[in-house]
This record gives structure tokens, sequence and C-alpha cells, in this order.
């Protein structure tokens, strides 16, 4: 059965200590679909702070999620065919940041070949994306957009691609300021050495969103062969 949508991300590997440490902080494994117990927070009802990214899955955005114009199969040959001529690539390490109010790992260092992986990812599957409803579209606001963030939703559907990406795995949704002087130190405590090992990114993770609201899960992971 053809998914809803489909989304190109990087996912940490299952051996990956922060698979498990980030996969518990969110409250749900990604690649087994199952509800992991939850840190507690002193005064943070953790489940709701962490609500929106748990549905997505520990990830960071390469292609976000699409519905499919040609089916999963057609999608999927085509992502095998961009992870065959890709080389897999060194990983900075990783840290927890403040983006835009969003608590989210973030490099620590530059990394042109990640930025050149998700545009990769943007452009190679671009063909087998349904575009945007006027509906959904009106839902992104485009007229709070810049000109640039306002010409990719038109052109490839969403906003935040090329020179607006920044590669991130979201923690929780946007926070108050007295949230986040709680929650930064908590999450940065949890997940401690995790985010910061060595790492190398040897896959495209699929992700696939089987119905409408429901949550992402890892099909599969296609190896960089390149």
């Amino acid at each position: 059965m053809t998914p809803h949508r489909l989304a190109l991300y990087w996912a940490p590997e299952e051996a990956d200590p922060l698979h498990a440490r980030g996969s518990a902080w969110l409250g749900r494994d990604a690649a087994t679909g199952a509800a992991v117990p939850q840190p507690a927070v002193d005064g943070i009802d953790i489940a709701q702070v962490t609500a929106d990214p748990r549905g997505y899955g520990l990830h960071a955005t390469l292609k976000p999620p699409f519905r499919l114009r040609q089916g999963y199969a057609a999608a999927r040959a085509q992502a095998a065919a961009l992870a065959a001529r890709t080389a897999p690539f060194a990983l900075p390490p990783l840290a927890v940041h403040d983006l835009d109010g969003f608590l989210a790992l973030r490099e620590t260092a530059p990394c042109p070949a990640l930025h050149a992986f998700a545009d990769a990812c943007v452009t190679a599957l671009d063909d087998h994306r349904t575009p945007p409803d006027a509906a959904e579209i009106a839902r992104r606001r485009p007229e709070r957009m810049s000109p640039s963030q306002r010409a990719h939703l038109d052109r490839w559907g969403y906003p935040y691609v090329f020179e607006e990406w920044r590669f991130h795995v979201t923690l929780t949704r946007r926070l108050l300021p007295e949230e986040k002087a709680v929650l930064m130190p908590a999450v940065t405590a949890f997940l401690g050495d995790a985010p910061a090992r060595p790492r190398r990114v040897e896959a495209i993770s699929l992700f696939v969103q089987p119905a409408p609201g429901a949550p992402f899960t890892i099909a599969e992971r296609l190896p960089l062969r390149g």
C-alpha cells in the first residue's frame, strides 16, 4: 500500500547511543514504532513539549514529507540511485541549540558535504512529489516568508531548502523562556555524550507516514555507496 507521505531523513543508526537516548527523550522509537518511557523533568509536561517531534521521529530533514505521485517503489528506486552515487562522509559533533525557540541538535562545525547531500535529496526525488494544494500552501503562512522562502515553497513545496536549509534534530516544540531555562540543561544532561560522539552519514533513511495524522516510521535505510 502506498503511504500517505514519504520523507528523506538523516537518523542515527539503531546501534548509535543517540538513537536510544533521543528516542527516549521523544517517547517513541521511529525504527520500531514502539512507545519509549520518557524522563521526568520537574515542572514540565515532557510528553506535551515533545508531542510534535515525537510524531515525526528522531531525525534531521533532508527532503521534507511529500505525497507520492507515482507510488513508493518508484520513489524508493530513485532514492536508491541517489544513495548509490553518494559517498559516506563524517558528520561533525552535535550539540543542543536553541533554534528559533525550539531545542534541537545541530552540527558544531560547517559540513559542506552535509549541505550538498540535503540539496541532492530535494532535487533527485522532486518528480515523485505531488505539489501542495492551495490549502496546504495557505497553512504555511506564505505572507510571513522571505521572497526566497516563498519561491522555494512554490517550486519545491517547502520553504526551507537550499540556502534556507539548516540541519537540525528537533527535540521540543517552540518553548517559552521559562520552559527553555529548565529544558535546555535537562535534555543536554539526558543525552550526555551521545550527540558529540564521532559518526558518519552512511545512509538515507526513508520515513513513511501510513495515513494522515499517523506517526512516521523508518521504512528502510539505503546505504551510501558512492
